[in-house]
C-alpha cells in the first residue's frame, strides 16, 4: 500500500485506528472453542465488525507462532481475509544479519501478503535494508517503545542525545516517509513533540492506547502532522471488549468510539 492510499483511507473514514489482532486462544469466547479453527473464526468476526472503523490491522505474530503449525495457518488465513483497503501489519519485530533479514522480508512480503512489518534496528543498517528494498511495502522501525524497559537503553543518553533520538535520526536516512514508519508508544506522550521535530513527515505506529493507558487526545495533539501521520493501535480494549457471544458487536462499538473521537481531531 502506498502512502497516498493510506492517507486517503484515513481522510475518507475519519479514522487512523489500527486494530491489533493479538489473539490469545485462552481469552477468546468459549463459544468458539469447538470451531475447527477458533483463532481464525474469532479474527474473522472481529474484522467483519471493525473494518468500517479502522484503516489497519496489526497481527502480533507471537500469538500465532506459539501455537505451532495451526497458529501459523490461522495467521495466514487471517492476513488473506483482511480487505485490501486496509494496511496489513506483521508485528514481528524482526532484525538480523542481512541474509537472515532477507528471508524474514521474503516471508512477510512475498509468502504472506503483509504491507508492513515491525523491525528492531539495533543490529544496524544491513539488518533493516532488506525490508526497505521492497516496493510499496513499509518497514516500521522501533523508535521509543511503551514498555518500562525503554529506560534501560532507549532513554539512556550519550553525547548529549538519547539513544532513541540517534535511532530516529539515523534510520530516517535509510529510507523515506514513503516506506518507513516508527513505533512510538502511546505511554510516551511527553516525548512526542521532540520526536515529531526529528521526523516531521513520517508515520508513527502508536501502540499502548486503551488497556495500557495511553491518551488518544494527547497523542493526536502532540504528534499529528499535516497528513495525520498516525496509526494508533488498540488491541485488547477492542478484541476482548466482551468474552461472550456478543464479542463482535462489542468490538464494533468500541472501535466506533475510537473512530468518532479520531474524527473530532482531524
Amino acid at each position: 500500500m502506498k502512502r497516498q492510499q493510506l492517507i486517503e483511507q484515513i481522510r475518507s473514514k475519519g479514522s487512523y485506528l489500527c486494530v491489533g489482532l493479538d489473539t490469545d486462544l485462552s481469552k477468546i469466547p468459549s463459544c468458539l472453542l469447538s470451531h475447527p479453527d477458533p483463532v481464525f473464526e474469532f479474527n474473522r468476526q472481529i474484522i467483519d465488525s471493525t473494518k468500517d472503523h479502522c484503516v489497519a490491522y496489526k497481527i502480533n505474530t507471537a500469538f500465532y507462532e506459539s501455537l505451532g503449525l495451526k497458529g501459523w495457518a490461522a495467521m495466514e488465513k487471517t492476513v488473506n481475509y483482511i480487505p485490501s483497503t486496509h494496511l496489513k501489519i506483521a508485528d514481528a519485530k524482526r532484525g538480523d544479519i542481512g541474509n537472515t533479514s532477507s528471508q524474514y522480508a521474503k516471508a512477510f512480503f512475498e509468502v504472506l501478503p503483509f504491507d508492513a512489518v515491525t523491525v528492531a534496528p539495533y543490529m544496524g543498517e544491513d539488518s533493516v535494508r532488506p525490508f526497505l528494498e521492497y516496493k510499496d511495502k513499509w518497514t516500521i522501525v522501533l523508535g521509543l517503545t511503551s514498555n518500562p524497559g525503554a529506560r534501560d537503553f532507549e532513554l539512556q543518553q550519550s553525547g548529549g542525545e538519547y539513544l532513541y533520538e540517534k535511532v530516529l535520526r539515523t534510520v530516517s536516512s535509510w529510507g523515506s516517509p514513503e516506506n518507513l514508519m516508527f513505533v512510538v508508544g502511546a505511554t510516551q506522550a511527553g516525548w512526542f513533540e521532540k520526536i515529531r521535530q526529528l521526523t516531521p513527515d513520517h508515520f508513527y505506529l502508536v501502540p499502548g492506547v486503551g488497556t495500557q493507558g495511553g491518551s488518544l487526545a494527547d497523542i493526536s495533539k502532540k504528534a499529528m502532522n499535516r497528513e495525520v501521520g498516525l496509526l494508533v493501535n488498540a488491541s485488547r480494549a477492542i478484541i476482548y471488549a466482551s468474552a461472550k457471544e456478543d464479542f463482535a458487536d462489542q468490538a464494533a462499538a468500541v472501535s466506533k468510539g475510537y473512530r468518532e473521537e479520531m474524527t473530532s481531531y482531524l
